[in-house]
């Protein structure tokens, strides 16, 4: 065999360690069974998704509190969470809550980049219960969805359906949002998480 073969052998392997095993980890990472089988608001809008994510995390705070993280999301207003170097232009995302940002409203925009240019849009919400972002063609959905456990605890599940565009350039892209959506989506949801506990200990 020669160079090129192994190198595609390679490929074949990693490909195969990726698709069955990697891939069905990190689309429902922290999330349980139930959660990943349950049917929220907006799953009905994206047809025959070639992306659908169910991550979850446990939150010592009550939904209320969580909800207040939740408004301010995106570029230029709180941030994302996540590694502000790669989704928020290196600015610091914030570690208080913004007033100016506590509103909600269908139709909103929710800018994704600095430029303001690339985003979704709220297409539901119910205060404080779930948050459902939607793009403009109908090919993807973000929602946010807090439900009350024991001992004051709640879980933060968030939900991503994407059809994939295969045309030139934009596979480019989807196959590095295949790759990549986790380390981002769990940072944010840890990012989340340790604003809202302690926030809430701070209080106390």
């Amino acid at each position: 065999m020669g160079i090129l073969g192994i190198i595609l052998l390679l490929a074949a392997l990693l490909a195969l360690l990726y698709f069955f095993i990697l891939r069905p980890w990190q689309l429902t990472w922290g999330a349980t069974k139930a959660e990943v089988a349950q049917t929220f608001p907006g799953d009905e809008i994206v047809q025959k998704p070639h992306f659908v994510a169910a991550r979850a995390v446990s939150i010592q705070a009550p939904p209320g509190e969580i909800w207040k993280w939740l408004l301010q999301i995106g570029s230029a207003r709180a941030g994302f969470y996540s590694i502000d170097l790669i989704d928020n232009a290196n600015v610091p995302s914030a570690r208080k809550i913004l007033p100016e940002f506590q509103k909600i409203a269908t139709g909103e925009f929710i800018p994704f980049t600095p430029d303001q240019k690339n985003g979704m849009w709220v297409k539901d919400f119910r205060e404080p219960e779930y948050i459902l972002w939607r793009d403009q063609k109908g090919n993807a959905t973000w929602g946010w969805f807090l439900q009350p456990g024991e001992t004051g605890t709640t879980r933060l599940i968030t939900k991503l359906r994407t059809q994939y565009d295969f045309s030139f350039p934009w596979v480019i892209y989807y196959l590095i949002y295949d790759f990549g959506d986790i380390v981002m989506m769990s940072k944010c949801l840890l990012g989340i998480k340790a604003r809202a506990e302690g926030r809430l200990a701070a209080a106390s």
